[in-house]
């Protein structure tokens, strides 16, 4: 009976140390990759500037041929909304929310399956001379007490290979393009 009681009040001592903790930790996450490309920011801008674009060049296309996917609204507008569902990637959708040409796109991210969560990303061009500087990015919140898995999450890990791949791929249509 005293190795229980000592293995509860262990157990519930560290689950309050982890809460306490998570009081402490930021809430807010942002990861984001960069890349040049060899073409000027208009032919970079035009696999950027709407969902069927981004869908183009999506490494997460790769991860699901089957990727079942729906757009509503005028696609590259304010509204635009591309759904996706998939057994591999799991459902969500992404809606447009600020189109700048031809420096910026942000769009909503909604995650449904396998965990509920939403974000923010954005892909920002930068001229540089002839190149162009392509910032690709991602902001979200992790609710409290989830927030404490930041501190052991590691973005560049789990997202970087698919980014760099996307990246890549974007940057292969806008220099062939140009």
């Amino acid at each position: 009976m005293k190795a229980l009681k000592f293995i509860v009040i262990v157990l519930g001592t560290l689950v309050f140390l982890i809460l306490i903790v998570a009081l402490f930790v930021p809430k807010e996450f942002k990861y984001e990759k960069t890349i040049t490309v060899n073409a000027p920011i208009d032919s970079v801008w035009l696999n950027v500037n709407s969902l069927s674009a981004l869908d183009k060049w999506s490494p997460w296309n790769d991860h699901d041929p089957n990727i079942k996917k729906k757009m509503t609204g005028t696609d590259g507008t304010v509204g635009a909304m591309q759904s996706w569902e998939s057994e591999i990637v799991g459902s969500g959708s992404q809606t447009i929310e600020t189109v700048i040409k031809p420096t910026l796109i942000e769009t909503e991210l909604n995650f449904y399956k396998p965990h509920k969560s939403q974000g923010k990303a954005f892909i920002k061009l930068m001229p540089k001379g002839i190149e162009t500087r392509v910032t690709w990015g991602m902001t979200g919140n992790m609710p409290y007490p989830f927030n404490i898995m930041t501190i052991f999450m590691n973005m560049e890990k789990t997202m970087g290979k698919d980014w760099e791949n996307g990246l890549m791929k974007l940057k292969k249509m806008s220099e062939k393009k140009h």
